[in-house]
């Protein structure tokens, strides 16, 4: 239980960093609720690709885009909508949702799950961390 409570701090700290910098170096600027929905982003596609070793890349391409996607708008709508933070807004992006997820951006998270893929694959083989 302590062992998989480690596993899962290491994992969402990978995500959180992660994704807080790739937010900086594509918009110059995050926010502390990016790095919570990395981690958390990060952590249930690990889990997913760790039960389903099997799937193929384009599988987890599109369960991982769809996961990122899901927790952006359900984080969007609590930071932007609720708590009117105005952490980002997608309303100038086509077919966009309430401005908080577009077609664009999930291409890009379907996208970003190829690495993410390899980094899950390579963090399973280590067995001393995870």
């Amino acid at each position: 239980m302590l062992k998989r409570l480690k596993c899962d701090c290491i994992l969402f700290s990978i995500g959180g960093v992660a994704y807080a910098l790739l937010e900086i170096l594509w918009r110059r600027k995050t926010h502390w609720t990016m790095a919570v929905t990395g981690g958390s982003c990060f952590l249930t596609i690990f889990r997913i690709y760790k039960k389903f070793p099997k799937l193929c890349l384009r599988s987890k391409c599109l369960i991982g885009g769809a996961i990122i996607t899901f927790m952006e708008g359900i984080c969007g709508f609590i930071v932007n909508v609720k708590y009117k933070l105005n952490v980002w807004d997608y309303s100038n992006c086509t077919l966009n949702f309430k401005g908080q997820i577009c077609p664009f951006y999930s291409m890009l998270w379907i996208l970003l799950c190829i690495p993410i893929s390899g980094i899950c694959k390579l963090l399973c083989k280590n067995k001393k961390i995870i």
